[in-house]
């Protein structure tokens, strides 16, 4: 078993960074004029999902952890909600999201647990 030095360790933060990575490739192939519409709203809400995690694990106290996972989960939400979207609107191809979405189900899970074993 490996140990956690940081939160760059945390396999929750990992995925968390390759979501957002997939999400940036993704959305080069946007039409330009989304740029500060859909792609903006994607980018950001992709990217709060890792920066939430990190700053959660270098909170203080538990509970301050919990609440930052929680608005990762929120973002993740906003995320996929952004992706169908996306999908429908024609701006990209359903398969293109369905692997994001995959991976987003997983870090759902991920925080879930997280939480769960954070409040015993």
């Amino acid at each position: 078993m490996s140990s956690i030095n940081d939160f760059k360790d945390l396999k929750i933060w990992q995925k968390g960074m390759n979501i957002a990575e997939k999400c940036y490739f993704l959305t080069k192939l946007f039409p330009k004029d989304e740029l500060y519409g859909m792609v903006q709203q994607i980018r950001r809400s992709a990217v709060s999902i890792p920066a939430n995690i990190a700053e959660g694990y270098g909170r203080r106290y538990t509970g301050e952890y919990v609440r930052f996972l929680n608005v990762a989960q929120g973002s993740i939400n906003e995320l996929e909600t952004h992706l169908i979207l996306s999908a429908r609107l024609g701006l990209c191809e359903k398969k293109e999201i369905e692997t994001i979405i995959s991976l987003l189900t997983e870090e759902t899970k991920m925080i879930i647990t997280l939480i769960k074993k954070l409040e015993k």
